[in-house]
């Protein structure tokens, strides 16, 4: 038995579309107005992310340099003390920590960092020391001068406690 066939008016028909909504279908297009306002857009977006870089950036370096001088150092420079019975002198500096000070050449175990030199700091110049500190009376002073690559000023990030180091007026 064949199967009931429905009439051709109840099928859906499938319709083409026309010749004339094919050929403004594709002439849709963008204007050059329209670019020009998307190129401007990026560009001003571009523009304001170039311009705050600096500051971005600026802040990993000022933390990266305040980390190495109250932490990273630190566990080095107390092992080096344990070691020799203090400090390295402000003269040995800490090229005593990879090298062993030809005073105390016996006692040292080290090197007490890894490398073949001391790190520079985030603006490529190298990590101020003093022992005995001048703003740690008891420890040493270790520092970086900061973005402006100037000792003594504002913008220096040292191992001491900022409104300590600070002189009352």
């Amino acid at each position: 038995m064949m199967p009931a066939t429905l009439p051709s008016t109840s099928r859906p028909r499938l319709r083409l579309p026309s010749v004339a909504k094919t050929a403004r279908a594709t002439q849709r297009a963008f204007t050059l107005l329209e670019i020009l306002v998307v190129l401007a857009i990026i560009g001003l977006l571009a523009g304001l992310a170039i311009s705050n870089v600096d500051k971005i950036f600026g802040g990993a370096q000022t933390t990266t340099a305040s980390l190495f001088v109250k932490e990273s150092m630190k566990t080095s420079l107390t092992t080096y003390r344990i070691h020799l019975g203090d400090y390295p002198s402000t003269s040995d500096g800490l090229t005593a920590l990879i090298t062993a000070p030809a005073s105390k050449a016996d006692r040292w175990r080290g090197p007490y960092i890894e490398g073949s030199k001391v790190p520079l700091d985030p603006w490529g110049e190298p990590y101020q020391y003093r022992y005995p500190g001048t703003k740690n009376k008891t420890s040493y002073d270790l520092y970086s001068k900061g973005p402006d690559k100037a000792d003594g000023t504002e913008d220096d990030i040292g191992n001491w406690d900022a409104t300590a180091a600070t002189p009352a007026k």
